[in-house]
């Protein structure tokens, strides 16, 4: 079976759970859903770059789920969430999507 890259999961689970979110009403169901993404993600940020660059991608993740309330007000919510999530999946990739 073809590994995912960690990019996808954890851009995906900003953007997926954003979507979710908006469509059903439900915060909470997108938050799981971000969450989802980031944690299938961390096994493979923790066997790439150890512990300590799972630790800063994770914190990436969750820094940019913050991020995007606020940026979200001053671009908008969906390009909020695209430039959020392309830091993320950048993040990913260049810490250890690449070296895959």
């Amino acid at each position: 079976m073809a590994r995912v890259p960690t990019s996808l999961l954890a851009a995906g689970g900003l953007t997926g759970g954003f979507a979710l979110a908006q469509a059903k009403k439900k915060r909470q169901l997108g938050g799981a859903v971000f969450a989802a993404g980031t944690l299938a993600a961390v096994p493979q940020w923790y066997r790439t770059a150890g512990a300590g660059g799972a630790a800063a991608l994770t914190g990436v993740a969750v820094g940019a789920m913050g991020a995007s309330h606020p940026l979200a007000k001053k671009i908008g919510a969906w390009p909020s969430v695209a430039v959020v999530s392309g830091v993320v999946a950048l993040a990913a990739w260049a810490a250890v999507d690449r070296r895959a």
